[in-house]
């Protein structure tokens, strides 16, 4: 078999990639290991009730130009429920915090709410400002220098109070960048804070239907409707290369596919045992392959009774004794669902600390942790419930590995790479990964000497904002000097 463009994996990236060529005279064949498309952002239907939920729940924001554009193209963008009343709840101590935006312009927006939030000071918040003051001078190059160093260290370097980094920095870390503080880029952090800062606009969106129903389902019609193919349960076992060009893809029943070009739309660890080991050796773009190691989580799903809450989200501190980082009522979110009992998703992010639990006790804990902010939950019965267990929400952004990101390109003529993990300039997300496939998309147009635009930017700063980007070069590198890298 032949075909222009093979794409291994059938995720948001791959999906995205194959979207962006199908219909410039290419013939596509998408394969994917797994019996179902998605990936990470995958869905799956439950034996005993018959919802379809996801791997685990996910947000979307205003600020996803990727995604937003990709679900206009399939069709499904009015799937997306915003919320407009606020960015977030978060909740400590049984205490909830509603973090709206204001009428003050970026970066301030979000200043009213954080003065009203009990348990930190005003010279808590206030500590934050020499955080937020590089924060808006920086520029890109200006948070490479700072991939380094962990953000648990620059911001004690920035003066930041550890109250303040408890309530306000840890949740952030581990909510977005799906690790603790410590063990997170300061560069990789600080770029999603610039975006927080500078959108007084953002809002928060949730799927009304299964995640992966936003996406699959279109993009086989749009695939297969342009003469492409999307094969599911074919697993590829090596990308096969010659005189350093791609020659295609032997798959794990022994067939072959050729192509001229190929797209690894895979994690790390995946590409790693799919590459050939010529190009896995010693100065080889791909030997650090293995530096990207995966933040597990684990995603609860809870089908109680009666209903518990009004609310769609909430959030809980990033404290260590918090086990759950975030909730989702979907009988709150999903269209049609809003007379049925609560359904209540939840994820344990960076999940070592909940590996020797079992099912029972996290579901045991959750519960508690549900009442801590709907107490109506205390008296309710769980008359249903999942664990998901997934082995890598993202890479880890560990210090260092903002550099190691690799670009669509490689030296494999014919060989491109997408994924959330690839080096897009954002956190890696479903965002990232939907830039990502349209990036790698990009590079096969321009080979083929049809360049043409796919791939969009993060919307512009707004606001105040827009007036201080001056540089803070020294300042970045004074950090990184001063820092303490790790490995």
């Amino acid at each position: 078999m032949k075909t222009d463009v093979l794409i291994v994996g059938g995720g948001l990236a791959g999906l995205a990639c194959a979207i962006g060529l199908c219909d410039r005279d290419f013939r596509v064949t998408v394969l994917e290991r797994s019996e179902k498309l998605g990936g990470r952002a995958g869905s799956c239907t439950d034996a005993q009730t018959g919802d379809v939920v996801d791997l685990g729940p996910h947000v979307l924001l205003t600020q996803y130009p990727n995604l937003l554009e990709l679900l206009e193209l399939l069709g499904t963008r009015d799937h997306v429920v915003w919320d407009e009343d606020k960015v977030m709840t978060v909740v400590e101590q049984g205490c909830a915090v509603p973090i709206r935006r204001s009428l003050l312009p970026a970066p301030f927006h979000l200043l009213p709410s954080l003065l009203r939030v009990p348990t930190i000071s005003t010279r808590d918040l206030l500590s934050n400002h020499h955080t937020s003051w590089f924060v808006m001078r920086a520029d890109e190059e200006d948070l490479r220098y700072l991939d380094s160093v962990d953000a648990l260290t620059f911001l004690r370097g920035m003066k930041a109070t550890e109250r303040f980094i408890d309530w306000f920095w840890a949740t952030v870390s581990m909510a977005i960048m799906n690790v603790p503080l410590d063990q997170c880029s300061a560069g990789a952090l600080l770029r999603f804070y610039r975006i927080l800062l500078a959108h007084p606009d953002l809002h928060l969106g949730f799927a009304d239907v299964a995640l992966a129903e936003l996406f699959a389902p279109q993009a086989v019609r749009a695939i297969e409707a342009a003469g492409g193919a999307v094969r599911t349960r074919t697993a590829v076992e090596k990308i096969l290369e010659s005189n350093g060009a791609v020659t295609g893809a032997l798959l794990a029943d022994g067939s072959r596919i050729d192509a001229d070009t190929c797209v690894c739309a895979v994690e790390p660890d995946s590409l790693a045992r799919l590459l050939p080991e010529s190009l896995l050796r010693a100065g080889s773009r791909f030997v650090d392959l293995d530096r990207f190691r995966p933040s597990p989580y684990i995603s609860t799903y809870l089908w109680f009774d009666r209903k518990i809450t009004d609310e769609r989200n909430w959030a809980r501190t990033g404290s260590p004794d918090n086990l759950t980082c975030d909730f989702y009522d979907l009988s709150n979110i999903r269209r049609g669902w809003q007379e049925r009992p609560s359904l209540i998703a939840g994820n344990i992010i960076y999940s070592h600390r909940a590996a020797h639990l079992d099912d029972d006790d996290i579901v045991a804990a959750t519960v508690r942790e549900i009442a801590q902010f709907a107490p109506a939950a205390a008296a309710a019965t769980v008359r249903h419930a999942r664990v998901h267990r997934i082995p890598m929400a993202i890479p880890c952004p560990l210090p260092g590995l903002e550099a190691k990101r690799p670009p669509a390109a490689t030296p494999v003529a014919g060989l491109y790479l997408a994924g959330d993990w690839v080096d897009t300039g954002l956190p890696a997300s479903m965002e990232s990964a939907v830039r990502s496939g349209w990036l790698a998309a990009e590079r096969v147009l321009a080979a083929a000497g049809r360049e043409r635009p796919l791939a969009r930017e993060v919307k512009k700063t707004r606001g105040f904002l827009s007036l201080t980007s001056w540089g803070a070069s020294a300042e970045a590198r004074r950090h990184a000097h001063d820092g303490a890298p790790m490995a």
